[in-house]
């Protein structure tokens, strides 16, 4: 467990040698990757969303709430190869972060935060739960490194590709998972990733992507946003 520089927490991954989140700011990389340059970009009233890789619950936790906050409905499909012990998701500090973060801080809704932070948690996987009458979760424990077992009957509007960095896992850089991925866009779908690398740029453009280069998160220069233009 550690404290990023914005006061939230991330966790970190021996194995690989990583941190799940930005040391600079879990929340804000969040916030900045998939809310403010994903999210707040589908203009859809109900949202289809394809998350890869659940983590720590940050980005189902943001995304619940800002979907409120624009008064639309979502359905979250997150996929998780090796999901979190609960006991070390209940000890992550988001619910308080993010509502310090907040314009009016309250106390009532940070223990409602609590609360819906631990029902994504405690939802069972690979059952739809519904977690408030806008937000739906659906959690897959799956491999998407075999993007040719992944089925699904929805068509997402917006995808948060947040797999661990192409060095540390490069199997979930393939271009068969972004080929994979843009068949399981809609029309005029967004995806988003922190990741800015060249090789990924032109992966992501060679599956069918139109891809631009945002202003990355505090730490990092550039991410990327590719859409499915129809």
């Amino acid at each position: 467990m550690k404290i990023t520089q914005d006061g939230s927490h991330t966790l970190y991954v021996p194995e690989l040698e990583e941190h799940y989140h930005s040391t600079h700011g879990a929340i804000q990389e969040s916030m900045h990757v998939f809310i403010d340059a994903g999210l707040r970009h589908s203009h859809r009233e109900y949202i289809q969303i394809l998350e890869v890789g659940f983590g720590t619950g940050l980005n189902a936790m943001l995304t619940l709430r800002e979907a409120e906050k624009m008064q639309k409905k979502v359905f979250y499909h997150s996929l998780e190869r090796y999901p979190l012990a609960m006991a070390d998701a209940m000890q992550l500090n988001y619910p308080q972060q993010i509502e310090k973060r907040a314009a009016c801080p309250v106390e009532q809704d940070q223990e409602r935060l609590t609360v819906l932070f631990r029902q994504l948690h405690q939802s069972p996987w690979e059952t739809p739960a519904v977690i408030t009458p806008s937000f739906t979760l659906l959690k897959e424990e799956a491999d998407f490194s075999q993007p040719e077992q992944f089925q699904s009957p929805c068509r997402y509007d917006l995808i948060y590709f947040d797999a661990f960095a192409p060095e540390k896992q490069p199997e979930m850089w393939q271009e068969a998972i972004f080929k994979k991925l843009y068949t399981l866009c809609s029309d005029n779908a967004i995806l988003t990733t922190y990741c800015a690398k060249g090789a990924v740029r032109r992966i992501l453009q060679s599956a069918g992507f139109t891809v631009e280069r945002l202003p990355g998160p505090p730490g990092k220069r550039e991410m990327l946003r590719a859409r499915k233009v129809k």
